[in-house]
């Protein structure tokens, strides 16, 4: 029987793992640039050597890179990369992250932020607009005050493994790049929202829900078969 609860304890566990990042996904459905995670699972067979016997493991968690859906908001700060390009951001530290967050404002400082993160140009530097003048921005992603030039959107294209910073920036993990993307473009006056759909999300979480529903039952059973033949076995 040991087996048993063995196997179920480790489904229930991979599926207590899905079930928290489809919660995460439906939560953040309409958090601008927010990336969905999609657990990966893995069977794994007992050290022992046993083939009748399989044990189950979330074993990585990627995230859904494609476009979400777009909301328009006639705020000319409000940008969104064409494509799949990201824009950099400045994390605390100094690292860089990549988002699809484009509503921009000026912090204390004058710097160009996205949700409290300077963004970054194609180098790396922060773009800072003079005292007196408001900013704006053209298609190509050059940042004006007034009519002068001031900085240039650093555009970036992610490729390989990442990993989520916050709700809607993602790093490069362990083999991921972000390449410069040239010529890139965006669009003012729009926003883009998660890409995790209510519906789709809810769905999901449904029967994810009744998998893990499932599991606890059969773990009850195992359980309660373990007691019957402990008993059993005080009574000889």
């Amino acid at each position: 029987m040991a087996d048993g609860l063995y196997v179920t304890m480790n489904g229930a566990a991979a599926r207590a793992a899905q079930l928290e990042a489809i919660a995460d996904n439906l939560a953040n459905a309409q958090t601008p640039g927010f990336k969905a995670a999609r657990p990966a699972f893995e069977t794994f067979l007992p050290a022992s050597g046993a083939d009748d016997k399989a044990y189950t493991a979330a074993v990585a968690t990627g995230f859904d890179l494609q476009p979400g859906p777009t909301s328009p908001t006639d705020n000319p700060l409000d940008v969104l990369p064409e494509g799949d390009a990201f824009l950099g951001v400045q994390l605390p530290g100094g690292a860089i992250a990549y988002t699809r967050d484009g509503r921009l404002s000026l912090d204390s400082e004058r710097r160009l932020t996205s949700s409290g993160r300077p963004v970054i140009d194609a180098s790396g530097d922060t773009i800072s607009i003079p005292p007196g003048v408001e900013p704006r921005v053209d298609a190509s992603g050059a940042v004006y005050a007034g009519a002068v030039e001031v900085g240039r959107l650093g555009l970036f294209r992610l490729g390989g493994a990442v990993d989520r910073v916050g709700a809607s920036a993602l790093v490069p993990a362990a083999g991921g790049v972000a390449e410069p993307v040239e010529d890139g473009r965006v669009r003012t006056g729009v926003v883009e929202l998660g890409n995790a759909g209510a519906l789709e999300a809810t769905v999901d979480l449904i029967a994810a829900q009744r998998s893990f529903d499932a599991s606890m039952q059969a773990l009850q059973t195992y359980k309660r078969m373990d007691e019957r033949v402990a008993d059993v076995a005080r009574v000889r």
